[in-house]
């Protein structure tokens, strides 16, 4: 069967993605979250919400007279946010099982966080030019990528696997291919980079963090990382075929390996109307240099 992109998998690896979230998704998407600044009574769209890494610090911050609108394509990821939402006493989230690239909203938002999600978007400079233009003139947007490095060897030696067992969409040991959300991830992979594509849509006042991260793995937490996240579109749906490529990862990978997760966290503000637009050559108006921390 032919590849499949992260995001059309909707209803698979939730508990796996969350099972994580303590030891990575949680920190980064505080960090984001923060980064944000968002202030009680704000309006905040969450894309590619998943399990509410990002919703519920978002929500806590915006408080009873703020909202969230939490986005993913996933009913699964978006059940478990909705019952920690819930476990919280937070009425200020709504949840919508929709493609991020085509939402819309009736009034725009004060800010726009996304926990590494930007890289799921199938055409990412199209799509973000959109999701930008969902902002209010000044309103921010904030989001973590993986930094250059981060997620080897995991990734690697996944798709050495994948390409032994013949799986469609990463080519084969002589000629392999880079599945689209790797390539967006390698796109954004560098402080500098990161800085530069969103100054690409239009944006100012960029600012990019490192935010360094190791997390140690062992074999399961290692298959959860590969079920729930970017990669599960590239696994096998039979079962038996599932678990001789999980067999063969384990052995390519040992007993455990220490994960470099070293992420990015950007930060930019949508210019006041009569600036630079979304997609605009970058400095075709004058605004903020990019910050690079």
């Amino acid at each position: 069967m032919p590849a499949r992109h992260a995001a059309t998998l909707p209803d698979g690896g939730a508990e796996d993605y969350d099972r994580l979230a303590p030891a990575v998704w949680n920190p980064v998407s505080n960090a984001v979250v923060a980064a944000a600044d968002v202030l009680l009574g704000e309006r905040v769209l969450d894309v590619f919400a998943g399990t509410g890494t990002g919703t519920i610090p978002a929500a806590q911050l915006a408080g009873p007279d703020g909202h969230v609108d939490a986005v993913d394509r996933s009913s699964a990821m978006l059940d478990l946010a909705e019952a920690k939402a819930e476990a919280l006493g937070l009425g200020n989230v709504s949840f919508h099982r929709a493609d991020p690239e085509a939402w819309v909203a009736d009034v725009p938002y004060d800010a726009v966080v996304s926990c590494y999600g930007v890289f799921l978007l199938d055409d990412m400079d199209a799509a973000m030019d959109r999701i930008v233009g969902l902002l209010r003139p000044g309103g921010r947007i904030a989001l973590s990528a993986w930094d250059d490095g981060a997620l080897e060897p995991f990734g690697e030696l996944l798709l050495a696997t994948l390409r032994e067992a013949g799986a469609a969409g990463v080519g084969t040991e002589t000629q392999p291919t880079a599945p689209v959300f790797v390539e967006n991830c390698r796109r954004l992979a560098s402080a500098e980079r990161l800085a530069d594509w969103l100054g690409a849509r239009g944006l100012t006042e960029v600012s990019v963090e490192r935010f360094g991260l190791a997390v140690p793995l062992d074999a399961d937490h290692a298959w959860s990382l590969a079920l729930g996240s970017g990669y599960r579109g590239l696994l096998p749906d039979e079962p038996e075929a599932l678990q001789r490529v999980r067999e063969a990862f384990a052995e390519r990978l040992g007993t455990s390996v220490v994960l470099n997760a070293d992420s990015l966290i950007a930060v930019a503000t949508r210019p006041p109307a009569g600036g630079t637009e979304p997609g605009a050559e970058p400095g075709a108006e004058p605004g903020t240099q990019p910050g690079i921390a």
